[in-house]
């Protein structure tokens, strides 16, 4: 682990358990932790200007290497001053290494694999090939062949400028056999050399450098990995790859994996972020979210809301709300609520208006920056587990506190 508060300092304020209160410094300002991040993925929150993800209260956004890579290109981000010129956005940023899309396009969606029904085999046409130098793939822009490799990550993402850069990984699915996973995990590492060795020589002054523990679902190819990446020197830790085939299976493999991180790093899990998995992983000691959930959503009209019999989710678009002058949750601080009702925004959605999922993903939004921002005051004051038990028992955040 790196100690270079020129780049990247992490201070934990409270603790609550294995519950951690912080903030996280870097060259665009501060972000206070537990923290959800949204997904900026193509240079923008869907659906979103800068300035209102920022006036959610949000201070770390999450930019997508490999779709910017394709378009518009690095160069193109690079000659606006990077990706926060870019898109207009002065709080701070994280970048994607562009490995989850290679397992995307090569093995298959982890969204729903989480869930229990992944499918073996993704885009199989992509993926040229993945070996020791890296990936070629076809762009999904007009099938051109294009390479990543550690180095060309590490450059596409100096050239977006973020405060924060993912080291390139593959991401394995869980039905990889554990050859294939050992031997795709020990691939990482040499690739997490390769990555931070082209950073030292060229990157940018204050980028800070995560590495990706990876490992699958097996204890001890998680507690290898976890010692290789927490001895090179990187700035902070993420937890990625699979993580099992249902959600008893991934709460096990964070529960064995999470200690196994040194207690003042920076703690990121990658890709998971519903309302129960992130609490969840806050109570392991975690620090920040991201996840597509929120904004996946809004897009195909459900709201969050405090239903763990739904997966905290309401369904606008299903007939039945007619006539109905609820919010979508009582007491919720977004504009959707504030100042629309079911009725409305289920007319709005079932009719396809992007206004529906603007709203929607405010709303959306807002629930998830209302649980991290309430979790972080419930564990400054020692009450972490009660909240937690609240907040799954059907209670709304703010009502919690």
């Amino acid at each position: 682990m790196r100690r270079d508060s020129d780049r990247l300092r992490f201070e934990i304020e409270a603790r609550d358990g294995g519950a951690r209160a912080g903030v996280l410094y870097t060259a665009h300002g501060e972000v206070r932790t537990p923290a959800f991040i949204p997904l900026a993925t193509k240079g923008t929150v869907r659906g979103l200007e800068s300035e209102e993800v920022a006036g959610l209260g949000y201070e770390l956004i999450l930019g997508n290497t490999y779709h910017l890579f394709v378009s518009p290109g690095p160069d193109r981000i690079a000659d606006a001053d990077g990706l926060h010129e870019f898109m207009g956005w002065k709080r701070s940023l994280i970048t994607d290494s562009g490995g989850f899309q290679v397992f995307s396009l090569a093995h298959g969606g982890v969204a729903d694999e989480v869930k229990g029904s992944g499918r073996p085999g993704g885009d199989q046409g992509s993926v040229v090939s993945i070996g020791e130098e890296g990936v070629r793939f076809r762009s999904y822009k007009d099938g051109s062949s294009l390479f990543i490799s550690p180095e060309v990550s590490m450059e596409v993402q100096a050239k977006l400028g973020s405060d924060i850069a993912l080291a390139f990984d593959e991401c394995t699915p869980y039905h990889a056999d554990r050859e294939y996973t050992a031997k795709s995990t020990e691939r990482t590492h040499r690739w997490l050399e390769r990555c931070l060795k082209w950073h030292g020589e060229n990157g940018p002054e204050r980028q800070a450098v995560f590495g990706i523990v990876q490992g699958g679902v097996h204890e001890d190819l998680r507690r290898e990995s976890a010692q290789a990446v927490s001895e090179a020197g990187v700035d902070g830790l993420a937890i990625g790859g699979t993580l099992g085939r249902n959600k008893e299976e991934m709460r096990e493999v964070l529960a064995f994996t999470a200690p196994l991180l040194p207690e003042e790093a920076p703690k990121h899990l990658l890709g998971i972020g519903e309302v129960d998995d992130l609490l969840a992983g806050i109570a392991l000691g975690l620090d920040v979210f991201d996840c597509a959930v929120p904004t996946r959503l809004a897009r195909h009209g459900v709201a969050l809301v405090p239903d763990p019999g739904n997966r905290f989710r309401l369904d606008l678009r299903r007939a039945g709300w007619v006539g109905s002058r609820d919010s979508i949750v009582e007491g919720c601080p977004c504009a959707a609520c504030k100042y629309h009702d079911r009725d409305y925004l289920s007319y709005l959605s079932r009719a396809e208006e992007l206004t529906a999922v603007r709203l929607l993903c405010i709303h959306n939004l807002t629930y998830m920056h209302e649980l991290t921002t309430h979790a972080r005051t419930a564990i400054t004051s020692g009450s972490f587990h009660s909240y937690t038990r609240r907040v799954l028992d059907g209670e709304a955040p703010w009502t919690t506190a």
